[in-house]
């Protein structure tokens, strides 16, 4: 079975799939050695394991061959978060869409933010381009790669329902394998889009959107922890090293 379609049997799968997030390839080894069955870059984390923040601010060749380190060495799907395609124009972006689904990932998140202004994409541009990447991956051989269609709806506008249900349902129509909706909590608002929207539906998790069961009752098919991992790592980090410096002694490091 290839990755591809192993990666999109475990969207309809009785379970919820749940993503392990990593950043790098250590992360991901161990997101994989716990049992997680596929693994979602995160692209806020690899951000942060490079010194910089999110949003496109990485080279997107330092990007991808993190990706595809990743890819090489795990032997569970991998979905890569690219983002908003890293690109100014809808040929760039189909064409870092293409070199990302060569590295062997099996699926992608791409969102409709804009990078270089606040705001979204306009939805019948954003459209536009999701038709191109499916066209894109389907004559190259990439058929049922997984696109799951990101839309920032809820961190970026007032009253963000109406329009995140108009954006699913087009994104869908334009080619899209499922749709990732940060920031959608209420578990009331959950259970309306899956039952107007025909979406796989992907949620971040934040705080109370952390089960799994209770998720699954609600019609999510998908969950991801995004960075609040690599940040606990950081954070664990962070205290270990002022620790060291404030007791000038080692011997916490090795406590159970």
């Amino acid at each position: 079975m290839t990755k591809i379609k192993e990666f999109n049997e475990l969207h309809s799968s009785q379970e919820i799939l749940f993503l392990g997030n990593a950043w790098d390839l250590l992360s991901a080894l161990i997101l994989e050695k716990a049992g997680f069955k596929a693994i979602g870059t995160t692209s806020w984390g690899i951000a942060n394991s490079l010194g910089y923040k999110d949003g496109q601010l990485i080279d997107f060749e330092r990007h991808l061959g993190i990706i595809k380190t990743i890819t090489e060495n795990v032997k569970i799907p991998v979905s890569a978060d690219i983002e908003a395609g890293y690109g100014e124009d809808t040929e760039a972006i189909v064409g870092n869409v293409l070199r990302t689904a060569d590295v062997g990932v099996a699926g992608i998140n791409i969102e409709d933010s804009l990078k270089k202004e606040s705001g979204l994409r306009e939805m019948t541009e954003h459209c536009k381009l999701l038709t191109e990447i499916r066209k894109a991956l389907d004559q190259r051989g990439f058929q049922d790669f997984y696109i799951n269609a990101r839309t920032d709806t809820y961190l970026q506008i007032d009253n963000p329902f109406p329009e995140t249900v108009q954006r699913a349902k087009a994104y869908m129509e334009s080619g899209a394998s499922g749709v990732f909706v940060p920031g959608l909590t209420n578990h009331a608002e959950i259970k309306e889009f899956t039952s107007s929207v025909e979406a796989p539906l992907n949620v971040l998790s934040l705080p109370g959107v952390t089960n799994c069961n209770k998720l699954k009752e609600l019609g999510v098919i998908r969950l991801s922890f995004g960075n609040a991992l690599s940040d606990q790592v950081i954070t664990l980090l962070e205290k270990s090293a002022s620790q060291l410096i404030e007791l000038q002694d080692t011997s916490f490091l090795f406590e159970n």
